[in-house]
């Protein structure tokens, strides 16, 4: 049987983009998180903080140390399997990911040493640059890749010459038009995740009575910046699908399974709530529809409409079942986050926060939310962009480089099998770090964990905490 090269490229792609965006959307918040808590440190001297910033440079090193393996294994790819793609934009998108390296990277780099291993070694107030300036680098890292993928999405500043994209205007390329709600929407989502998963592991850790008092810290800094920051997110979304519609028609009307038509294109929209859209005849099975909320989200009117998909050419329109799918889960996923805060955040104004079990026990299984909704976001923006892999310059099916698509199979098996044993390893390792926390570790002279067992009692020490409440 021959196997299509494009479709097991963009496979494999898919698969180590997947893993690979996790760690930095989880290491952008963390860097942060470390940071203010050392910050915290030196202004209070409380050594609680100190011991939450030490124990959370631990998981940030294995994360940061994930995430760098598996971004260069992307880069490699834009050679082996994606030469033509290489060719045709390289001159404007090598030079944004060459800005990434020599910012971003060297920064983190440069500081990654001394935050690792300077405690104790240098004086506090240097540690705490340290810190600030790797998580300074890596949100340089964040503006840089979207800067380049916004441009892929919607190029701008530069002319093509004989099918090759060479760069005219830099400011304009850099800042795209759809550049800037497209940061402020991932940055905000990285924070989010961060905070999920340090609410939820403190939320995890009173339950088992490890640490409770730095526990509460973590549930009251993490909710706290959660009820702060999931709300703007959902202003941010909305901007972003308003820039998205703008520039992006057609991703919006296939995100929203939209097919227009004759009779179809003037008067109100509903919001499909859940459909199966069947691509071949052009329309929505199964369909469950809000009426006029459509028209109310996407235009600002009950009786605005958009372009349907029938009024793109069939070979400029995206794939519809997977934006759309995806596009709901990461709204419910958002709405499950809204839910989270609203319960936390009464619980805490009733100074209950701690006290109610059933709460706790709850948000100890949230910590993957933030990275499901980043996942999901991805999806939506980039199968959206199909057939596109740079908007008006490269078709997808074009860029893939004259590679068997066995020796690309094989490829993806093999990247399958080494991610699987170092990604578990390593997520392995984080989860171990988790469950035992800093007062753990310390207990046993600050050793790896990798040997300890739980606490005898903490079961019973964790009851008291939460009996106690506040």
């Amino acid at each position: 049987m021959e196997l299509d090269p494009v479709l097991i490229a963009r496979l494999q792609f898919a698969f180590t983009v997947t893993f690979h965006i996790i760690f930095p959307s989880f290491t952008i918040g963390l860097a942060a998180w470390i940071t203010t808590l050392e910050g915290m440190w030196l202004k209070t001297k409380n050594d609680r903080y100190h011991e939450l910033a030490r124990f959370w440079t631990k998981v940030f090193a294995v994360s940061f140390g994930m995430g760098v393996v598996s971004g260069i294994v992307l880069s490699y790819q834009f050679g082996t399997n994606w030469s033509r793609y290489s060719e045709v934009v390289g001159n404007v998108i090598g030079p944004l990911i060459g800005y990434e390296v020599l910012t971003a990277f060297f920064l983190e780099a440069t500081f990654l040493g001394l935050m690792l291993f300077g405690w104790n070694r240098v004086p506090p107030w240097l540690h705490f640059c340290a810190c600030l300036a790797v998580a300074i680098g890596t949100t340089m890292s964040a503006f840089w890749i979207l800067s380049a993928n916004s441009w892929m999405q919607f190029p701008a500043g530069h002319e093509v010459r004989d099918g090759i994209a060479y760069p005219v205007d830099w400011l304009k390329i850099i800042f795209n038009p759809t550049f800037p709600t497209r940061l402020g929407h991932m940055v905000a989502a990285a924070y989010i995740t961060t905070a999920f998963v340090v609410f939820a592991t403190g939320a995890r850790w009173l339950i088992a009575g490890i640490a409770p008092e730095s526990a509460k810290t973590m549930v009251r800094m993490g909710l706290g910046l959660l009820i702060v920051l999931v709300p703007i997110q959902g202003f941010l979304g909305d901007a972003s699908g308003e820039n998205t519609l703008k520039y992006q028609p057609v991703k919006v009307a296939a995100m929203e399974a939209h097919w227009g038509g004759e009779g179809e294109t003037t008067g109100p929209i509903p919001w499909v709530v859940f459909a199966w859209p069947n691509e071949a005849e052009e329309r929505n099975d199964y369909q469950i529809a809000i009426p006029y909320l459509g028209s109310l989200i996407l235009t600002r009117t009950l009786d605005g409409t958009i372009k349907g998909l029938k009024e793109f050419p069939e070979d400029l329109r995206p794939p519809v079942v997977i934006p759309f799918f995806t596009f709901r889960i990461m709204i419910g996923l958002w709405g499950l986050m809204m839910l989270t805060i609203l319960a936390g955040g009464i619980l805490w104004a009733r100074g209950r926060l701690f006290g109610s079990t059933l709460y706790l026990k709850y948000a100890r299984f949230l910590w993957p939310i933030g990275f499901l909704a980043i996942l999901a976001g991805w999806y939506t923006t980039e199968t959206g962009r199909q057939p596109w892999v740079a908007t008006g310059i490269l078709r997808t099916a074009d860029a893939v480089s004259p590679v068997a698509g066995g020796a690309m199979a094989t490829s993806l098996v093999l990247f399958i099998l080494v991610y699987g044993i170092v990604f578990s390893a390593g997520t392995y390792y984080i989860n171990r770090l988790l469950r035992y926390g800093p007062d753990v570790a310390r207990g046993r002279g600050d050793e790896d964990v990798s040997g300890l067992r739980p606490l005898s009692g903490a079961k019973d020490a964790g009851r008291k905490v939460l009996e106690a409440g506040e």
